[in-house]
């Protein structure tokens, strides 16, 4: 489907430095037929003026949708960003996650009627981290170059994904809802089947477990789960320890549904 547009929505908030990178990446894609919607949950001055330094100069269309800060509302801000949206196909992507040059064409790929993509990722250290966004320029074949370096190093968790690509053949299907491995910082599905299920629970508010009950949702409405794992790893920065004191409480709520679910089967 290479006339499909597809639409990125980036997730972020008061990292600017990090998010720079990001928007470079996806501004180095191969595949040209997408959109990107920075969903700015209420960052400071400093990130609409990198947003609107790069909308002055990129030949594909970025979108700056801010919401003011009250605390985490990752939910809602992507629902405005997924109202916004003009692509057929979405992908949510966090805004500490640089993808590879080929991220859209294999979500491309992967994209099919009544499925949902959760994808992986390549976890880097502080250090690493830290040199990166201070280098302030994003260069993909030179980060492949030293990948074996920095996986001796202990600076990234695994580096194979940056080689082997396995196609949709390769077996990837979840028959049942599974919790593990769902990971909203790389997640994609069709417009229409965020929209049939009204989009993230804006109830869950603080971190975690809200992408959870996305994928569970559309399970619900016999939307399938695909691993896109091998195709579509994405480089996540480290970053400090995210408040998980809202967590249990998040977690609370799926339980809830699933058990709700369950109980009238």
């Amino acid at each position: 489907m290479p006339s499909m547009l597809i639409s990125v929505i980036v997730a972020t908030y008061n990292r600017p430095d990090a998010l720079r990178l990001v928007i470079q990446s996806l501004l180095g894609q191969t595949d040209r037929n997408y959109e990107i919607l920075i969903a700015d949950d209420g960052s400071k001055q400093d990130t609409a003026e990198l947003v609107e330094s790069f909308q002055a100069t990129s030949n594909i269309a970025i979108h700056h949708i801010w919401q003011t800060d009250d605390g985490f509302r990752l939910s809602r801000i992507r629902n405005l960003a997924t109202k916004q949206a003009k692509g057929e196909y979405l992908i949510f992507l966090d805004g500490d996650c640089i993808v590879q040059p080929d991220f859209v064409t294999q979500h491309r790929k992967l994209a099919k009627p009544q499925y949902m993509v959760t994808g992986s990722r390549i976890l880097l250290e502080k250090q690493l981290t830290e040199r990166l966004c201070t280098s302030q320029n994003w260069l993909f074949d030179k980060f492949k170059s030293e990948a074996i370096r920095h996986r001796l190093n202990g600076q990234v968790n695994k580096i194979l994904p940056l080689y082997i690509k396995l196609p949709w053949a390769f077996s990837r299907g979840y028959s049942d809802f599974v919790w593990r491995r769902i990971k909203g910082c790389n997640l994609a599905c069709w417009k229409a089947d965020a929209e049939s299920i009204h989009g993230f629970d804006e109830e869950m508010v603080g971190w975690g477990h809200e992408d959870a009950d996305f994928v569970f949702r559309l399970h619900q409405q016999g939307v399938r789960r695909t691993s896109g794992a091998w195709a579509t790893e994405v480089l996540h920065l480290w970053h400090k320890m995210a408040d998980k004191a809202t967590a249990e409480k998040n977690a609370e709520i799926v339980r809830a549904k699933i058990l709700a679910k369950r109980t009238i089967a």
